[in-house]
């Protein structure tokens, strides 16, 4: 082994050693980098002039980067609809639809689990929010503690794999960048790109797959094990039976609306996932300023209204200013998307003076930009490590590796799903996707594997790794607002049967890659 490698395995090391003592990641990433790059210039084995390359590319990677625009858009609307609480009212509505059940106020947890998590696509939001609002009332209506405390953080761990999702978004960018530097190894210098829209379209089914087998485990529950998942008494359940029916509509419609229009957008090719994720804030804006009530809800209304038909009349007609001559159906649809434009700048106006007001957009603003910034840092300390670690011969030494493991690119893919297992107990999904796939990825891609099938497996593996115990993130999040009668023994008891439905998910989309490869292929011909 050269005196390179060695230096390329001690940054690894040294790197996990420091971030499990609980050094920043960021600032680990990076110094550890620069260090070990120090010495092994000073041995001989490392050319310091590539340290000269770290400039242009975290300008390419992160500040020239269209796509990460989109992780504080979706940011922002997720932690919107969290903090405005339209959410809770939708748990709600969903529990008295379904209560006289048995087991219906499970299912609706489940529901409204995914939902958040296509809202969201924060995991530890999506477990923290359902924690503080459907733990207790779960409890509250006699289901066992067990099962209430699984179902809360298998909920809240659907963001990882639900789209449209912030670890989609930040791995679909990784696996297109692989996916490039593999072809261009195997000689194909103008590939197909991996977009964001096919991991999108790819983890559809899964996640949709996994939130069908949760509802399937608590109608199993409610069948055989009934005095776990008991119905609301009718009493409690129908004190608002008149108008059920529209307060389920009230509260399912607009978030549901908004949804559709977000990933729909996206999937039909309509928008970007910058520009759906542009329409995601903007619609957030809207249903929590509607949700604040006041005055002016006719125009947050008509706000609403206008944001889909701009979208149609935008794929309609060439809205471009700018142009030296503009054609007669282009003023058409200027004097058409003019007045909804207009409508929708006064409803937007209404809902941000509304939300200003109750306190909402400044603490929604601050954590958006102090989880982006997180994001972002650790991209640039990433760029650093990964560009040292190369520098090294590391990424040779990793496909040397690989390609010598037995049972060819199955092994190779089944190592690298347990070490990305294994990190997820200690490491968030930012640092492991920014680190780790940028290593493996490549080497992955180069044995023939589907780029949209792989990037589905890490993100359902690392859903599964921060669900099981003793280790598991949403563990720790739910240990932090559950109430003091749930112990963290009766949490850690609760989640094995989603782990174990969880695994079985992912023996499926192993054996039917099709799982996730047929939707991308249909929606946009994409064939890897």
């Amino acid at each position: 082994m050269a005196l390179a490698e060695y230096f390329a395995i001690g940054l690894f090391v040294l790197a996990i050693v420091s971030l499990l003592a609980g050094f920043p990641v960021a600032f680990t990433l990076s110094g550890v980098a620069i260090f070990i790059a120090g010495l092994a210039w000073l041995a001989g084995a490392f050319d310091i002039t590539l340290l000269g390359a770290i400039p242009s590319r975290i300008f390419g990677n992160a500040m020239w980067n269209e796509i990460l625009v989109a992780v504080p858009l979706f940011v922002f609307m997720g932690l919107m609809l969290e903090k405005s609480k339209v959410a809770e009212a939708l748990l709600e509505s969903m529990g008295m639809l379904f209560g006289e059940l048995r087991g219906g106020l499970g299912i609706s947890v489940f529901a409204v689990g995914a939902l958040l998590a296509a809202s969201t696509g924060i995991v530890g939001a999506a477990v923290v929010t359902m924690g503080l609002m459907a733990l207790p009332t779960m409890l509250k209506r006699g289901y066992d503690p067990k099962f209430a405390a699984g179902a809360i953080a298998a909920s809240g761990t659907l963001g990882q794999i639900i789209p449209p999702s912030i670890v989609l978004i930040i791995l679909g960018e990784q696996i297109s960048n692989a996916y490039i530097t593999s072809q261009s190894l195997l000689g194909n210098w103008s590939p197909e790109p991996v977009s964001v829209g096919d991991l999108f379209a790819g983890a559809l089914f899964p996640g949709l797959l996994l939130v069908c087998l949760y509802m399937l485990y608590q109608v199993y529950l409610a069948i055989f094990k009934p005095e776990t998942s008991p119905p609301i008494p009718r009493d409690a359940a129908s004190k608002s039976n008149r108008g059920l029916i529209l307060l389920v509509l009230r509260s399912l419609l607009p978030p549901v609306t908004l949804i559709i229009a977000v990933l729909g957008s996206i999937l039909m090719g309509i928008a970007t996932p910058t520009e759906a994720a542009s329409v995601g804030g903007v619609g957030a804006i809207l249903l929590a300023g509607l949700r604040q009530s006041g005055s002016g809800n006719i125009w947050i209304y008509g706000a609403g209204i206008s944001i889909p038909l701009i979208l149609v009349l935008a794929n309609i007609f060439d809205l471009r200013v700018g142009l030296h001559v503009t054609a007669p159906e282009a003023m058409l649809g200027f004097g058409l998307v003019l007045p909804l434009l207009g409508v929708l700048i006064i409803g937007v106006g209404i809902s941000l003076l509304q939300l200003f007001g109750s306190g909402i957009l400044q603490k929604v603003c601050r954590s958006t930009m102090e989880m982006s910034s997180m994001v972002f840092v650790i991209l640039i300390g990433a760029t650093i490590f990964s560009l040292v670690f190369r520098g090294l011969g590391g990424d040779e030494m990793v496909y040397n590796l690989l390609s010598d493991l037995p049972g060819g690119k199955y092994g190779a893919l089944l190592v690298v799903m347990l070490v990305m297992f294994f990190l997820g107990f200690f490491l968030d999904f930012v640092e492991i996707i920014f680190v780790v796939v940028p290593i493996v990825a490549p080497v992955i891609l180069l044995m023939d594997v589907n780029p949209i099938w792989f990037g589905v497996l890490i993100a359902m593996n690392l859903q599964t790794s921060f669900l099981t115990p003793p280790f598991g993130f949403a563990l720790f999040y739910l240990r932090g607002v559950a109430p003091p009668e749930i112990t963290t023994g009766m949490i850690y008891r609760g989640v094995v049967p989603f782990v174990l439905l969880q695994i079985f998910a992912l023996v499926l989309l192993c054996l039917f890659p099709a799982l996730a490869t047929w939707l991308p292929s249909v929606i946009f011909g994409s064939a890897f």
